[in-house]
């Protein structure tokens, strides 16, 4: 077990590195000392980000007839949070160190009397409301007290009025938001695990309560679905049949998707049946005029965060084997998926004509078409293979002296590290078949 637990952290180390190493993910304010419970995502981590998003909002959204979008503000009138129960009970248990005055969530710590820094008295535990506070308002006497949103679905629930205005949708129907949200944790870890900033993905579906069981069991299969379309490791998700006495008051049945991370089995996105707890807290109904009825929706809630997404699929992906006698790690990303779909590089930097081939008619051409193309021509290829492999570029296409008479290029792949000569005007075709 112990050797276990030592593997399994010296992936996480890994994983950290190479985000920061190669250009993913940086701690948040880093030259000040960084910030707890942020980070900063750099090139290809916003390319991996987007990509996610994009395959998100494609299966959730566009390609569906019954959902609409909407982009809620992150700061909103309190009173929505007051009628939501937020200001009231949007709270975790916290113990503070009589010694040390380091503080935890006591609900995640194996002795709540002892501490597990200094090993000095808990105080008792108390509750501690986990939304940010602010003023809005020129005067700070008369400024009234606003909250970053703790979650993105109050913006759904509070324009559901706006959106049946403007569209006049028949039930069942969705409404879709992907957006930042706020909490103030206690003790923010594990990498992109428990953030005090993060990014979520939020689907309400609205149903006649009657039928909350088959678009329970409905969306429950999407959301598997679109896990193992972007590449997450199905080995290691499990469903968790949240106990009434966890499930959020507003929930009749939730079932937590839990993944196996370094550091445990934790939630990793959940599924929760709201029944119509939101609407009817903002006094809203919904009027059927085929029916001639009035009646408040009940609502199915598929909830997917944008940070573990990547977290388990940065877990999912990484591998190591070895080639020519050395330890190569890369991520098995989705050629869709990958940050990077090719990298284009000129055999000899130096000699013009290779350069100018490469350039004009190899990655022009590409970069036009799909756009996530890299040019690389730093170092010998081997350190350019090894560098494209742990961002998880799928192809490495080399412009060399054969090219310039047969208009062939050589495009190794990632995964197994084969090598095919493909013709440059056959390069577009042949990597949209392994696109899509």
């Amino acid at each position: 077990m112990k050797e276990k637990n030592t593997e399994e952290n010296n992936l996480m180390e890994k994983i950290v590195s190479l985000c920061k190493r190669r250009g993913f993910i940086f701690q948040g304010s880093e030259i000040y000392g960084g910030l707890a419970g942020t980070y900063d995502w750099g090139h290809y981590g916003v390319a991996l980000k987007n990509n996610i998003k994009q395959n998100w909002w494609k299966k959730f959204v566009d390609n569906r007839r019954d959902m609409y979008a909407v982009d809620a503000s992150i700061l909103m009138n309190s009173k929505v949070w007051e009628a939501s129960g937020h200001v009231a009970g949007f709270s975790d248990p916290l113990v503070e160190c009589e010694k040390c005055h380091h503080r935890f969530r006591a609900d995640q710590i194996e002795d709540i009397k002892k501490c597990p820094d200094c090993g000095g008295k808990l105080g008792e535990t108390r509750q501690f409301n986990m939304m940010f506070a602010t003023k809005i308002g020129a005067m700070e006497d008369s400024a009234s007290t606003v909250y970053l949103r703790p979650e993105t679905a109050q913006g759904i629930f509070v324009n559901f009025k706006n959106t049946v205005d403007a569209f006049h949708p028949k039930l069942p129907f969705g409404i879709a938001q992907i957006g930042k949200a706020f909490r103030n944790e206690i003790t923010p870890r594990d990498f992109l695990f428990r953030l005090r900033e993060l990014e979520a993905m939020e689907v309400e579906y609205f149903i006649r309560s009657e039928n909350w069981e088959k678009y329970f069991e409905y969306w429950k299969d999407e959301m598997n679905e679109w896990m193992e379309e972007i590449g997450i490791d199905m080995s290691r998700v499990h469903e968790l049949e949240v106990r009434d006495e966890d499930r959020a008051h507003y929930s009749k049945r939730t079932v937590d998707f839990e993944f196996d991370f370094p550091f445990g089995r934790k939630e990793l996105f959940g599924l929760a049946y709201r029944t119509n707890f939101d609407l009817t807290s903002h006094g809203l109904e919904y009027i059927d005029e085929e029916r001639g009825e009035k009646i408040v929706p009940h609502v199915i809630e598929p909830a997917l965060g944008v940070d573990r997404a990547v977290l388990a699929l940065l877990l999912s992906t990484y591998a190591e084997d070895e080639r020519d006698g050395e330890v190569r790690s890369y991520l098995k990303f989705k050629p869709n998926i990958a940050p990077i779909i090719c990298a284009v590089s000129p055999l000899l930097k130096n000699k013009p004509e290779l350069v100018e081939y490469a350039n004009t008619k190899v990655y022009a051409p590409l970069k036009a078409e799909f756009g996530r193309v890299a040019w690389d021509d730093n170092g010998n290829i081997g350190k350019r293979y090894r560098r494209q492999d742990e961002i998880g570029t799928p192809f490495c296409i080399v412009i060399d002296f054969d090219t310039l008479t047969d208009d062939t290029v050589t495009v190794r792949d990632r995964d197994t590290g084969e090598q095919e000569r493909i013709k440059i005007d056959e390069l577009i075709s042949y990597i949209k078949d392994k696109l899509y």
